[in-house]
């Protein structure tokens, strides 16, 4: 039987005993994602299940692409806009900075903290105090193509940054548009956390107590990784961008057997279904490629969130919070599994809650979905920073530069800590 050793948390209560009766007042309130249309659908299912028990209370869904989503919640502000959101970690301490989300009531605080890990809660709390429900955990691992590892006549995946050099060499074939390793560009998770991922497995960190660490002898090593892979023509840039969707022609090129190999997270477990068909069973994950400084596979993990507005009316700001209450219980679900857990899984996504986490063991053990889970012990949570968004958008920047040739690895390592520093201090105070 597949073990998580690292979900160490209690089952706990049932969220849904925190809603109680009925809401005694009529509330209309809507629900902000970015979620596909096939997965708003199943939301929408599960808002009709929780009228049937509270059916004073309307929840409507509206989905925007990832990339408007941060910019729609702060246009629309606290006052009209969405009365729940679902939210990257980064983006928290803003948000909160700013006075847009609300703090979860204490009986919902106390239940996350018992039912969740206590990096997650953190993750979803600043100066101590939750704000928001957790739902997804997200991982980075080596995505590749078995059938393409075979015609290259490698074995198995590398487990150090040497192999993965020459494993990528070994798929690359530039007269039949083929790269061994695909990068990403044009989205800024999609470019930090791969790069972020190798960086931690070679012993490396991005942030140390509040301040940026590119200058380190790992980061630099990491810098170099990506442009001598760039050089060597093993990675084209010129596959590598993401749309608005967090689709687009890096995705394209792995699906149509164009990538040997890439860093992505699992929630794309859907995205590859639907694209490869059949052939999905040609991919495979493994941990990340350890350095040459490192110590042993590691990898970025990052959680989502769901948010209620701060500028809501008392009324709807109740509804929103016994509707995510009763949306994270066992007992709206299947199995012991809550109705958001039914919703991530169907998207390949690994639910955060301990008792969700037991409910879908089996399915957590697939051949896909198991290379992540055996990372999520020694995972290390993406920093969580005021200033972390403008920070990762500007380490983005520096990548596509180092992707394109525009700059050299040491002069990237140089521009990228100096940002990040000025970044970094200019949040804080």
């Amino acid at each position: 039987m597949m073990r998580v050793r690292m979900l160490k948390y209690a089952v706990g209560v049932s969220l849904s005993l925190l809603s109680g009766l009925a809401t005694a007042q009529a509330a209309e309130i809507s629900y902000l994602t970015h979620w596909s249309p096939e997965t708003v659908a199943l939301l929408e299912t599960a808002a009709k299940d929780f009228a049937k028990t509270h059916p004073d209370v309307t929840v409507t869904v509206r989905a925007v692409p990832f990339g408007d989503l941060l910019t729609t919640l702060r246009s629309q502000g606290a006052g009209g806009g969405a009365t729940i959101a679902g939210i990257y970690d980064l983006w928290l301490p803003e948000l909160v900075r700013d006075k847009l989300v609300a703090p979860a009531p204490e009986a919902v605080a106390a239940e996350v903290k018992q039912a969740w890990p206590a990096g997650v809660v953190s993750a979803a709390s600043v100066g101590g105090t939750l704000y928001g429900i957790p739902n997804e955990i997200d991982v980075y691992a080596l995505n590749y193509n078995k059938a393409l590892f075979k015609e290259a006549g490698i074995a198995e995946p590398p487990k150090t940054w040497a192999e993965f050099k020459d494993a990528a060499a070994k798929l690359t074939k530039k007269d039949a548009g083929q790269q061994g390793f695909g990068m990403i560009n044009s989205w800024a998770a999609g470019v930090v956390h791969p790069f972020a991922s190798l960086l931690v497995s070679n012993g490396g960190d991005l942030v140390v107590d509040g301040k940026p660490a590119l200058d380190s002898k790992q980061a630099g090593e990491t810098f170099a990784l990506y442009e001598e892979l760039i050089k060597s023509g093993a990675s084209d840039p010129g596959m590598a961008t993401a749309d608005a969707n967090t689709t687009g022609p890096f995705l394209d090129n792995f699906v149509s057997g164009k990538t040997g190999m890439i860093i992505m997270a699992n929630w794309w477990e859907s995205a590859l279904k639907g694209g490869m068909g059949d052939k999905f069973a040609d991919i495979a994950t493994a941990p990340i490629p350890v350095g040459p400084s490192g110590d042993k596979p590691r990898s970025i993990s990052y959680s989502w969130m769901t948010v209620v507005n701060a500028g809501a009316g008392e009324a709807e700001q109740k509804a929103a919070w016994d509707f995510l209450a009763w949306l994270n219980s066992p007992q709206s679900g299947q199995n012991g599994g809550s109705a958001m857990s039914g919703i991530l899984m169907s998207m390949g996504i690994l639910p955060s809650r301990g008792s969700d986490v037991e409910a879908y063991k089996d399915k957590l053990g697939t051949e896909f979905l198991s290379g992540y889970v055996s990372v999520l012990a020694d995972a290390k949570p993406f920093p969580v920073v005021p200033g972390g968004q403008e920070f990762s958008e500007s380490l983005q920047q520096t990548l596509e530069a180092l992707q394109y040739g525009q700059v050299t690895a040491a002069d990237a390592q140089k521009s990228a800590q100096a940002d990040a520093a000025a970044i970094l201090e200019k949040a804080a105070k």
